[in-house]
Formats: C-alpha cells, sequence, structure tokens
C-alpha cells in the first residue's frame, strides 16, 4: 500500500501543479486577448487619421 500511496500523492501533487499551470495560461490568455484588442482599436485609429490626411485625388487641386 505504501507505492499506492506515494503514487496517489504524485498524482494529486501533478493535478494540483496542472490546476495552478492551467490558470496561469488562462490569465495569460486574457491578458493577451486584450492586447490584441487594444492593438486592433490602435491600429483602427491610426488608419483613420492617415486616411483622413491622404489627399482626394478626385478633387482637383488645380
Amino acid at each position: 500500500m505504501t507505492s499506492e500511496a506515494s503514487g496517489l500523492d504524485a498524482l494529486q501533487r501533478e493535478n494540483r501543479y496542472l490546476k495552478a499551470r492551467n490558470a496561469e495560461l488562462q490569465s495569460d490568455v486574457s491578458s493577451l486577448a486584450a492586447e490584441a484588442q487594444r492593438l486592433r482599436e490602435e491600429l483602427e485609429r491610426l488608419h483613420g487619421r492617415v486616411a483622413l490626411r491622404r489627399p482626394n485625388p478626385l478633387s482637383g487641386g488645380q
């Protein structure tokens, strides 16, 4: 039974580790999703600003 108990302890330790690691990775995914959203918004803002500065070729200019 000692080997069974030691095997059970090892599995419980591994389970605790995997749960903690899963929580860390889920936190990382949330952070990355927020950063991706922030970058998308920044890109949209910059593209809008560039579009406003770009001259309209149909406006003539003569």
